[in-house]
């Protein structure tokens, strides 16, 4: 694990016996379109000084519980097959501590390893997955671990009815055929509208991780992104859904495909800072709507 990184996500000053973790993988060897998501944990804590700990949406504060920012995984990019099990490895041997996982991407093929782990300590993990992308190809650039082919990975080692797939607009004909199949696929924005609803559908006993590619977005409002898609939704939109989901059991959540080079206004940094802030007080349980 690399502590170098000189600052951490907002008000997460714990130390590693707090319960949730928050770990930077700055991993983009997959990419398929515009590099860059690489840099995007440390540009996500830099643009967190900018927000205050305290969510009055939610009525809860960061500095209200314990969060350890662990920094940035030393993580090789000889081939996606070696990194993917670096990070199986050691989110193993996290979750094996009992800790909750708050994971800043990197691209969405880190999601893979992440959710292999988790299954094996929760079985009946519930998976929550916002995206533009189906990301349902068996591979794509020569490897099956590429950030394109993540879900087609998951749905290999959950159960296909612990899936719920939310905003996807972009996928090969075959992958919105597949995915039709599902139970629980809910895709365009009107997709968005039904995450609402997913606290009446999940029992809160039940594990829930929820993988958050920012590509959900609509890219007027989240340009900084290595595979933009049009016609997504607000941040206001998204945010409302969000926020419904603070009754769940949430183990966990990442969010992935920040690309800082892409928008050198910062506001997309700012953007998936804003919602880590969310997402954390939302999986720290204790948080009442204000």
């Amino acid at each position: 694990m690399n502590n170098s990184t000189p600052l951490k996500f907002l008000e997460a000053t714990g130390t590693p016996e707090a319960d949730s973790w928050l770990i930077g993988i700055p991993f983009d060897g997959t990419a398929s379109f515009k590099p860059g998501a690489r840099f995007a944990p440390d540009a996500i804590r830099h643009a967190s000084q900018g927000l205050e700990s305290y969510s009055p949406y939610l009525n809860a504060d960061l500095s209200d519980f314990k969060i350890y920012d662990s920094g940035n995984m030393d993580i090789s990019f000889s081939s996606p097959e070696k990194t993917m099990d670096e990070i199986y490895n050691f989110y193993k041997e996290v979750l094996s501590r009992g800790k909750l996982v708050c994971t800043l991407g990197g691209e969405h093929s880190i999601t893979f390893p992440i959710v292999k782990a988790l299954v094996e300590r929760y079985p009946e993990l519930k998976l929550i997955h916002l995206d533009a992308h189906a990301d349902m190809r068996e591979s794509y650039g020569g490897s099956k671990y590429s950030h394109a082919s993540v879900i087609k990975r998951i749905l290999e080692v959950i159960d296909v009815n612990n899936y719920y797939g939310f905003g996807i607009r972009s996928g090969l004909r075959d992958s919105f055929n597949s995915l039709k199949k599902l139970k629980n696929f809910y895709p365009f924005n009107d997709g968005i509208n039904r995450l609402k609803e997913i606290s009446a559908m999940i029992d809160n006993s039940i594990p829930v991780y929820i993988t958050f590619d920012l590509d959900v977005l609509d890219p007027s409002f989240i340009p900084g992104t290595g595979a933009p898609e049009p016609a997504g939704v607000s941040t206001k939109e998204l945010l409302q859904a969000i926020l419904k989901l603070s009754k769940l059991n949430i183990v966990g959540f990442d969010i992935v495909e920040l690309c800082p080079p892409c928008d050198p206004s910062g506001i997309s940094e700012t953007t998936a800072a804003f919602f880590t802030r969310e997402l954390l007080l939302i999986m720290n349980e204790k948080t009442t709507q204000a």
